[in-house]
């Protein structure tokens, strides 16, 4: 008896502790208010590291708490990415944050954080507030999906003392958050096939991928997706991140990976598995009709965009939901990829862009 009571009370107090640890974790992307940051150090040799491994740079990164005093704690940041971190596409690399967690207090922003991704203006800031809305966008379709919050940093040369004007990014959640979050694991094989994955959610996933335009995405190689698996689950979820090549964004360093014979981002193509009938589709396209006014008020009079931009998404999304909404249409869409003689079953490992 003693043991079992043992037993109940050390599970109860890992879930107290998981539980802490979860509210620590999550309080940094439960707003969406814009966070202002500053990452100080050798920032021009961070931005210089653009070739091989990147290495890591001791750093510190400040913010104002709730009482407006400055917080400031210690992390390694290095470049990462391939496209984005090429000098010739992007003049400020996208950042890996490495926060050491023995360090890191428990009651600020950044405790329980490990790795987390910070996306930085590649040409022009509007284009990171348009592929954080499609971080947002997805929130709204699946809790198996990257949290995403807008941050202001501004960056300091500890060296020359001087520091650049703030500049919009996005940070994303840690990967294993996100899993934890959703009682799951992360899966690292690669070559799992996407008709292995559970079916509801991968149409879902697609049909949301057609929507904003974006063919830069695998899942046999996880490219720009990450597999997790429920506890108990025997199929895994697919969860998508990097936008920055959707039609829906408009980068323009954009282009479609040339094997899928598309004249530019804004062509949607279904890169979905292959269905027998559009009545396969008939419940997820119901979902996406559910859904319809979410999405389009994350766009209408969001004061972040510019009128022009908005006006022509608005028209990016009328013609998803026409697409949708007429059977002889969809079928020519959806059904395309069980058309041989065309480019739906070509598997991308990463976009050829150049």
């Amino acid at each position: 008896m003693q043991s079992y009571r043992s037993n109940r009370n050390y599970c109860l107090f890992l879930i107290q502790l998981l539980a802490v640890v979860g509210t620590a974790q999550s309080s940094l992307f439960s707003s969406d208010s814009i966070l202002s940051l500053e990452l100080e150090g050798d920032t021009r040799a961070l931005f210089n590291d653009r070739e091989g491994d990147p290495n890591y740079f001791k750093m510190k990164i400040s913010y104002l708490d709730s009482s407006q005093n400055k917080v400031t704690l210690p992390l390694k940041v290095k470049t990462r990415g391939n496209f984005r971190r090429d000098r010739n596409n992007c003049f400020y690399p996208p950042l890996w944050l490495n926060f050491p967690k023995s360090k890191i207090p428990p009651n600020t922003l950044f405790s329980g954080q490990d790795k987390i991704k910070l996306v930085t203006p590649c040409r022009d800031q509007k284009y990171v507030i348009r592929e954080y809305l499609v971080y947002k966008l997805y929130n709204l379709l699946a809790p198996t999906s990257f949290r995403a919050r807008l941050v202001k940093v501004t960056y300091t040369n500890k060296k020359r003392g001087k520091s650049t004007d703030p500049l919009l990014g996005i940070i994303l959640e840690d990967k294993g958050e996100m899993a934890q979050r959703n009682q799951a694991s992360i899966i690292k094989r690669l070559k799992i096939r996407p008709n292995k994955t559970e079916r509801e959610e991968f149409l879902k996933m697609a049909v949301f991928q057609y929507l904003i335009g974006n063919t830069d995405w695998s899942i046999e190689f996880q490219h720009n997706v990450k597999l997790i698996v429920k506890e108990g689950a025997l199929r895994a979820l697919a969860v998508p991140y990097d936008f920055d090549h959707a039609g829906i964004v408009r980068a323009p360093y954009a282009k479609p990976a040339a094997a899928l014979q598309l004249k530019s981002i804004q062509e949607r193509l279904y890169r979905g598995f292959c269905l027998d009938s559009i009545d396969e589709l008939s419940d997820t396209f119901a979902f996406f009709n559910e859904k319809k006014a979410e999405i389009y008020a994350l766009y209408q009079d969001n004061p972040l965009l510019e009128l022009r931009y908005i006006r022509s998404t608005v028209k990016f999304l009328d013609d998803f939901y026409r697409i949708i909404n007429s059977p002889k249409v969809s079928t020519r869409e959806f059904l395309y990829p069980c058309d041989k003689r065309g480019t739906g079953k070509v598997i991308i490992q990463g976009l050829n862009a150049k």
